[in-house]
């Protein structure tokens, strides 16, 4: 193989990110061309309506998917939190890298975050901030926020809101300093994945797997492996405000795994905590644990109050 075309998003993390890839696999395989294809996706086109309307989970990556399928670009780079928990037949993910710090961060115009003055007004486009805020401080202000993180931060520096929630991960890879509180996983716990990369590929194509497998970090790996597999249990919706990390303990691979699922209006939320051995069973014993606190009933209660 003489040329690798990476499918990216055109956003500047999406962009940050990609070549960060490709400057790593010209390190591991000098040789190599790397070329960068940017796909408008339909998260990009419709940044104005409400996540959930815009079609929730996947609408960062199923345009990047079909020109992968479709042999237009051989590997794709996303962030891992956006991608659905069923790939498009055809493609595996064949590489995490190393993750980045997984908390949100909350940032404020002025003042720190942990003591917002009554009734401020937050802004993100998360379900999940949304709850776990909402039962932090039942005071505060929801609202919905879009937009890419260099449009947040301008819309909070001329007081569209009080502060808004950005994953720390993303204001690393841009390189943007801020003056942000990481927000502790006991106030809320980050998206699956969050934090680390997913690189993408055709399950046929033995060399570009071959290729990308010097990019991967087993931990990260079994982590968001883990961490997925609950969202998946619970249908792998973007819709419900559930959190989820895995944390390695050891380099034995032993890992704590702690997820919690909050109501979105934040009245009430239910929680799991197991430690044990990474990729065995330990999803399972968290989601029975879940169970165990009426998961069934409590997630008919959240679709029902969503209108799923």
């Amino acid at each position: 193989m003489k040329t690798l075309i990476i499918g990216t998003r055109g956003s500047a993390l999406a962009l940050v990110q990609s070549n960060w890839v490709a400057g790593e696999l010209r390190k591991v395989w000098p040789d190599l061309n790397v070329e960068l294809k940017q796909i408008s996706t339909t998260g990009d086109n419709r940044n104005n309506v409400p996540f959930a309307q815009a079609g929730g989970k996947g609408i960062f990556t199923k345009e990047i998917d079909l020109a992968q399928v479709n042999g237009e670009v051989d590997i794709a780079v996303h962030s891992m939190k956006d991608v659905p928990t069923v790939l498009v037949a055809g493609l595996t993910i064949s590489a995490v890298p190393r993750r980045e710090c997984p908390n949100d961060v909350g940032i404020t115009r002025e003042g720190p975050f942990s003591e917002l003055p009554r009734n401020a007004t937050i802004g993100t486009s998360s379900i999940r901030r949304q709850a776990f805020l909402k039962a932090w401080r039942p005071d505060l202000n929801v609202i919905e926020f879009r937009g890419n993180v260099d449009t947040r931060l301008r819309k909070l520096k001329e007081g569209q809101v009080d502060a808004i929630i950005l994953a720390a991960a993303g204001l690393h890879r841009l390189g943007i300093e801020h003056d942000g509180e990481a927000l502790p996983f006991e106030l809320m716990l980050p998206a699956p994945g969050q934090g680390a990369l997913a690189i993408t590929a055709r399950d046929s194509d033995e060399r570009v797997k071959e290729l990308l497998s010097r990019l991967d970090h087993p931990p990260t790996h079994t982590a968001a492996d883990m961490e997925r597999a609950l969202l998946g249990k619970l249908g792998g919706s973007c819709q419900i405000p559930f959190g989820a990390q895995a944390t390695p303990l050891n380099s034995e691979g032993d890992f704590e795994l702690v997820a919690a699922i909050c109501h979105p209006n934040g009245s009430s939320q239910i929680s799991a905590r197991q430690a044990g051995k990474g990729g065995s069973e330990l999803d399972i014993q968290v989601f029975e644990e879940l169970e165990s606190q009426g998961l069934g009933a409590f997630m008919t209660e959240i679709e029902e109050f969503l209108k799923l």
